[in-house]
C-alpha cells in the first residue's frame, strides 16, 4: 500500500468484491475553517479503478467526517488483482493509494 488511503478488498464465494477504505484527510468544511482561522479543505472527487475500470467514483462536498470511511462492493475482479483508489481535494492535493484484491 502507498499513499494514505488504508484499503481492505476481499472477494466473497459469490464472486463479489467488498471493499472498505478509510482515507486519512482533515475535512474541514466552510464553518469549521472559520472558526479554526484556516482554509477550508476536504475531498471532492474520488475514483477508484481495476486496471483500466472505473468500479467506483464519487464526487463529495464538506459534509463528509474527518478520516471518510468508504464502502462499496463490484464483480468483475479477481483475487490478486490490485484495485487503486484515487482522491483530490479543495486545494488540488491528490491521494494515490493501491492494493491486492485478496
Amino acid at each position: 500500500m502507498s499513499g494514505t488511503t488504508k484499503i481492505k478488498a476481499k472477494i466473497d464465494k459469490n464472486g463479489v468484491c467488498e471493499v472498505k477504505a478509510l482515507a486519512s484527510h482533515e475535512m474541514l468544511s466552510y464553518q469549521e475553517a472559520e472558526r479554526a482561522k484556516k482554509e477550508p479543505n476536504f475531498i471532492t472527487y474520488l475514483v477508484a479503478k481495476v486496471g483500466d475500470k472505473i468500479v467506483y467514483e464519487v464526487s463529495s462536498s464538506q459534509f463528509l467526517s474527518k478520516d471518510p470511511y468508504f464502502k462499496f462492493s463490484f464483480t468483475g475482479a479477481k483475487v490478486g488483482d490490485t484495485i487503486e483508489m484515487t482522491w483530490k481535494d479543495l486545494k488540488g492535493n491528490t491521494d494515490t493509494s493501491s492494493e491486492k484484491i485478496k
